[in-house]
């Protein structure tokens, strides 16, 4: 059985206007089927950060929403906890400290489990927190910055839901092309992914490679160093990083990249409405002179007569950028 898909958000999605990532996530989760558990470990906020995604999933659909917040490690062997992620369709992991989050979660019952959904096809989602926690290394904390410079971030370990990489989030908002930089310098062999706000990488498993197709109105950065050249084992306190020879990515909505290859995977055409309703006239006449072809009695004459006709019958839009002479 293919592995679940996971929804690496990059913090702030859209709740209100456009809950375009929200939506899908529920979706993908089962629709009037969905059994969410959201994880709400990282964030510092009461019941209020569960019922705020309670009431989204419920009015997107779902069918039940439960809350799964182990505040320690003990707590993370709960049995009912880990009972409710092993009946969820959908696992949702909210924003706030990330560190909090991999140190009370990774390594415990409540932790398997979700690798466990994960294996068995149910969706992981996580925003912010919620993001950096899937990848195999993830950051703990740091600041911000476009230069990579020694010690400007730590790395702590993640779930591993990606592997041989680490997300960042909050990415273009906050300017954190340097911290990302950085550890991949220091470890070149990981795909540095950092995630916009309201935006979502979504990763599938696709005839065995591990795919991403970007959603949401931001861009997915990647930077990838498996043939870079760097200084980060010699540079001392906190001195910029050379960094040469690194392939960098900037990827918007409908990117799709092949994360096991490292590659950009061509982009399917998207066809908008007018564009469509013109081709299928075009397809209509096109057809219709087949069979005038076709019919014994066409003649030459007769064929571009109602040619003509379908040309002068068609209504010419208005050129909008024409207005009336004064």
């Amino acid at each position: 059985m293919p592995k679940g898909p996971l929804m690496i958000i990059g913090g702030a999605e859209d709740k209100v206007r456009k809950p375009t990532i929200l939506k899908h996530f529920v979706s993908l989760s089962g629709g009037r089927a969905a059994r969410i558990a959201v994880i709400p470990t990282a964030s510092s906020l009461g019941r209020e950060v569960v019922d705020v995604y309670d009431t989204l999933f419920t009015k997107f659909g779902a069918a039940r929403v439960d809350s799964v917040r182990p505040e320690s490690r003990e707590q993370a062997h709960d049995p009912a906890l880990v009972k409710a992620l092993d009946e969820a369709t959908g696992v949702f992991m909210t924003g706030g400290n990330q560190l909090k989050l991999s140190s009370i979660v990774c390594g415990t019952p409540v932790g398997d489990a979700i690798l466990r959904a994960h294996e068995r096809g149910a969706v992981v989602a996580g925003t912010s927190a919620g993001a950096s926690i899937q990848s195999s290394h993830m950051v703990a904390f740091g600041v911000g910055g476009s230069t990579p410079k020694q010690r400007m971030t730590q790395v702590a370990a993640g779930l591993g839901l990606v592997d041989t990489a680490v997300i960042d989030q909050h990415f273009d908002q906050r300017n954190r092309y340097g911290r990302l930089l950085m550890i991949v310098a220091q470890s070149p062999q990981l795909l540095g992914i950092g995630v916009d706000e309201d935006t979502c990488g979504l990763v599938e498993d696709v005839d065995g490679d591990v795919v991403m197709r970007v959603l949401g109105k931001g861009a997915v950065t990647i930077f990838d160093g498996s043939r870079m050249v760097s200084n980060a084992y010699e540079a001392t306190r906190s001195s910029p990083l050379l960094a040469s020879g690194v392939v960098f990515h900037t990827l918007p909505e409908g990117s799709v990249f092949n994360l096991s290859t490292r590659a950009l995977l061509p982009q399917e055409p998207v066809v908008e409405p007018e564009d469509a309703d013109e081709l299928a006239e075009a397809t209509r006449d096109l057809r219709q002179l087949v069979r005038d072809i076709a019919a014994a009695d066409a003649t030459p004459a007769a064929i571009r007569r109602r040619l003509k006709l379908r040309r002068t019958s068609t209504p010419q839009t208005p050129d909008p950028t024409q207005g009336d002479s004064a």
